[in-house]
């Protein structure tokens, strides 16, 4: 899978785990600071961002490598789960029906040293391509509000604010689709 020139979009490893857990705290940490408090990305962090194990178990969580290093990581699923890495409680492993249901698309972090360099639309790219090729025709995920915008550039489109708890924090997130 191929991204902008420099950017090389690939299968994430299980064995890389660590290594993109990192990645995620230093992404809401350096690119959230618009949008939610410090107390409110120390919670997501701690409660809800994360890798879900299935979705790299499963071959459909992507990173993004620029001269080899890992830039950015995000992906896509069949599982019913629209958010949240495996510490996040509130999960359904089930699976969808692509002629019913919306894939969704999980978990997009880029590390702030590569921000704003097509490194999420890569990944982004990427997801919709595998998902529609696995017979899904709406895309759906939940996103964080400095997420908002990015996604919407892409064509998706929100509903109301969810509130969502982390920890002793009632955080806002906002759903969205796409029809693919």
């Amino acid at each position: 899978m191929a991204g902008p020139p420099d950017v090389r979009i690939r299968v994430a490893l299980a064995s890389e785990v660590p290594a993109l857990e990192a990645l995620i705290a230093r992404s809401a940490r350096g690119l959230s600071r618009s949008d939610y408090a410090e107390a409110e990305i120390e919670a997501l962090i701690g409660h809800i961002f994360g890798v879900d194990s299935e979705v790299v178990a499963d071959g459909t969580y992507f990173v993004a490598e620029v001269d080899g290093q890992i830039a950015g990581c995000g992906g896509w699923s069949r599982r019913r789960t629209l958010f949240g890495g495996d510490r996040f409680a509130a999960r359904e492993s089930g699976l969808l029906d692509p002629a019913t249901d919306a894939a969704r698309i999980r978990a997009f972090f880029v590390d702030p040293a590569f921000a704003r360099r097509g490194i999420g639309a890569a990944i982004l790219a990427a997801c919709e391509q595998a998902a529609i090729a696995a017979g899904f025709r709406e895309l759906a995920l939940m996103a964080t509000l400095p997420g908002v915008p990015f996604y919407e550039a892409f064509g998706f489109i929100g509903t109301a604010d969810a509130i969502v708890p982390a920890g002793d924090l009632e955080i806002r997130f906002r759903p969205m689709t796409k029809r693919v």
